[in-house]
């Protein structure tokens, strides 16, 4: 009995000299070399943790390339792109500024560049179009302020400022404001640039908005202060500072429809409703127990980042640095929903004519809530890195983004109740 096993094993030795011989002799043919591959294990038991990681990264690399949700990727600039406006006349037209000192108007349809706007000495952090979208002004962090005419794609304005905090258009007229490191703030018609100036103490104008009826303008200061401004004037009507003020620079500020109610943000962890035609604070708004993640000081508020009134019910969104979306009753001024998220938010956006509202934050996703039910949904991702800013068209169908992963990005936006 032993023998023949004996045999066995001695022929099957010859069997695989055999073997070795025949493939050394002739070429292999491409489906030879396919079964071959076939019965190789590529698991190395000798070193299974270094050929996991490989494998691991390559399915990261596969997830995020799969989880790609947009229509259309710009990638012209070279650095963080901090800002993205649409033009308001037909939304087909988006302006974004980027770390690479250039801002660029650009298709959205297509990403076809109209329009580079180029010159500036620093970061542009501020890009926009006016009323009519007939200009754009650009802005960078050292105060070069340019503006651009669409249609013959030539700079017809610039002027320098102390370094620049915001800029805005004015709502009905090619008037155009910025606010200043030194706590100025100006204003200027375009191109002829009479000019003039709203002086306050040494103190950073940090945010700035005109109301619906071009005549005021709030402005939100480092020291916490408001300020309500006749922009005809040039004085100022309100100041709200104090125990009435924020306890800390302010970070945003938004207005209702009809400007009559002003919602402030601050570092101080507070929103604050204030009314325009009296100047007093009619509400507070703050969620408890929020910190800000990574904060070492106890003390240390969760800031605002981002406020904004919805349209069509009495209800306004506060953003905090922790990720809390935060759902007020305009009325009760009661918490109504805390929507959470896994990172800090950087802005929030109302649509035009609905109840949902929309976030973007440091984990680079765009997420849409229904302010109603404080439910989610939907989420968008394609970015590798934190979205800085973001806006959408009237109709709430699509969204254009503005990323540190130096891409601006177009997504559709799909809704069940569409």
């Amino acid at each position: 009995m032993d023998i023949p096993e004996e045999n066995a094993i001695e022929l099957h030795g010859d069997e695989e000299i055999i073997e070795v011989i025949d493939l050394n002799d002739s070429e292999p043919g491409p489906d030879d070399l396919a079964d071959d591959l076939g019965d190789v294990d590529f698991e190395d038991p000798g070193n299974p943790e270094d050929d996991n990681e490989g494998w691991e990264t390559e399915d990261e690399m596969e997830a995020e390339a799969e989880q790609d949700d947009s229509e259309l990727t710009f990638s012209k600039h070279t650095g963080s792109v901090f800002c993205v406006s649409l033009d308001p006349a037909t939304n087909s037209l988006a302006v974004t500024g980027g770390e690479d000192d250039k801002a660029y108007v650009w298709r959205v349809s297509d990403g076809e560049v109209l329009l580079e706007c180029t010159g500036h000495k620093d970061s542009v952090t501020c890009a926009m179009f006016s009323h009519d979208s007939s200009l754009v002004a650009s802005g960078d962090m050292s105060g070069l302020i340019k503006v651009w005419k669409v249609e013959t794609k030539e700079e017809i304005w610039s002027f320098e400022v102390g370094d620049l905090e915001w800029l805005e258009w004015h709502p009905c007229a090619p008037v155009l404001l910025a606010g200043t490191n030194d706590g100025n703030v100006w204003m200027w018609k375009i191109p002829a640039g009479d000019c003039k100036t709203f002086e306050s103490p040494a103190c950073q104008a940090t945010s700035g908005k005109v109301l619906p009826d071009g005549k005021r303008a709030v402005v939100g200061y480092e020291d916490g202060t408001v300020r309500v401004w006749d922009l005809k004037h040039g004085n100022a009507i309100h100041v709200i500072k104090g125990q009435d003020g924020h306890q800390g620079a302010l970070t945003c500020l938004a207005c209702n429809k009809d400007g009559s109610l002003v919602l402030t943000g601050s570092v101080d962890g507070c929103a604050k409703l204030i009314n325009t035609t009296t100047g007093k604070v009619v509400g507070v708004f703050t969620v408890e127990g929020g910190k800000a993640k990574g904060s070492k000081d106890e003390e240390e508020s969760n800031s605002v980042e981002s406020v904004g009134f919805c349209n069509i019910l009495p209800l306004i969104a506060v953003a905090f640095l922790d990720g809390t979306l935060a759902i007020f009753d305009l009325s009760t001024q009661v918490l109504r929903h805390r929507c959470q998220h896994e990172a800090g938010i950087v802005h929030l956006q109302w649509e035009e004519s609905s109840s949902v509202v929309s976030t973007c934050s440091l984990d680079g996703a765009l997420r849409l809530w229904d302010a109603r039910s404080g439910s989610l949904l939907s989420e968008y991702h394609g970015h590798t890195a934190e979205i800085l800013d973001f806006t959408f068209n009237r109709e709430a169908s699509l969204a254009v983004t503005a990323s540190g992963d130096n891409q601006a990005k177009v997504f559709c936006l799909q809704r069940p109740d569409r």
